[in-house]
């Protein structure tokens, strides 16, 4: 077993008291509702594979109360999206992610400024959801939001409200409090052949809380990338050097990793604690799973020697590596 607790969603004031300082520490989004009711988001961060362009959608539709099918989200383009200090240390949900909503409030409260205007009523009379803006009690009084963006973008066909501008378009830079915490536990059960010193990983059970979830299918898979690299650092992969120096893994047929015949069925369990300093609700989680893979393996295959008397201090725990832990204990 291995438990941990990893710093998350840094932002300027962790990064000046580590010395960092030529990183900026903030994040950025842009929410833009076209005329025609559709809605872009233009994100800081970059994905690397997390699945920003699902999630920031997500997050996006909830906050401005419309379908998920209606939301665009651009990343990684700097003549379009506002600049950030980049997708990096679990940070891109906190960080992002708390840009994308503060963003998407503004809009959504010029929205319904607007939509009162329209259908004579007060803003906070209206409820919003999926692309309809209504007074509640009456949803015969109602709009769409192309109706209320025609209006934003179009105002010669009507009159906006004073004092508010045209077109329905915000821009919000995002630093976030010091701390965020994701935290979790791994537990491996593992068998080893004392014959080859060959380690077999039996179960894996991985429980994390990463607050709130915005979709549990891109945690899940995640995790499972993170646990199979985890696994990888502990039981196969290896750089290794002759005596002079030369590398003699420089192939896959020498650098093994692990496939899918290597890793389990994985038992994960969700979490939700959301942190008191967080805009989004978010902890962030993209490392939890290499943190506590690796360790949890690395105890397992402790735990099952401990009553030879080896004690396990090298990683990784490959076949000749324990296969020569249990000789000199043999011997």
């Amino acid at each position: 077993m291995a438990a941990y607790t990893e710093f998350t969603g840094m932002g300027s004031a962790t990064f000046r008291q580590r010395g960092m300082r030529q990183v900026a520490g903030h994040d950025a989004a842009t929410v833009r509702v076209e005329p025609t009711g559709e809605v872009r988001g233009f994100v800081s961060a970059a994905s690397q594979g997390q699945g920003h362009a699902t999630t920031l959608a997500q997050v996006l539709a909830d906050e401005l109360g419309v379908e998920l099918g209606a939301v665009t989200i651009i990343e990684g383009d700097t003549e379009r999206c506002p600049y950030g200090s980049g997708s990096f240390a679990s940070r891109s949900m906190v960080v992002s992610g708390g840009a994308l909503i503060l963003a998407a409030r503004r809009v959504r409260e010029k929205i319904a400024v607007i939509a009162a205007h329209m259908l004579e009523a007060a803003p906070e009379d209206l409820a919003i959801e999926r692309g309809t803006i209504a007074v509640r009690g009456t949803p015969s009084r109602a709009l769409t939001l192309a109706d209320v963006a025609g209006l934003a973008y179009r105002p010669a066909g009507g009159t906006l409200p004073p004092g508010v501008d045209p077109a329905l378009e915000a821009t919000q830079y995002y630093d976030p409090p010091p701390a965020t915490f994701s935290n979790g536990s791994h537990v491996a059960v593992v068998e080893v052949d004392p014959e080859t010193g060959q380690v077999a990983l039996v179960r894996h059970v991985v429980a994390e809380d990463c607050g709130r979830i915005v979709n549990p299918m891109i945690v899940d898979g995640q995790t499972h990338g993170a646990v199979a690299q985890g696994i990888g650092n502990a039981l196969y992969e290896e750089i290794a050097y002759d005596a002079q120096g030369q590398p003699l893994t420089t192939t896959f047929m020498d650098y093994l990793i692990p496939t899918a015949m290597d890793v389990p069925r994985l038992d994960i369990v969700h979490m939700e604690t959301p942190p008191a300093t967080s805009v989004s609700g978010f902890k962030g989680m993209a490392e939890g799973g290499t943190i506590g893979s690796t360790a949890a393996l690395a105890n397992a295959v402790a735990d099952a020697l401990a009553p030879l008397g080896i004690d396990v201090r090298e990683l990784p725990l490959t076949p000749d590596r324990v296969y020569r832990l249990l000789k000199e204990t043999r011997a």
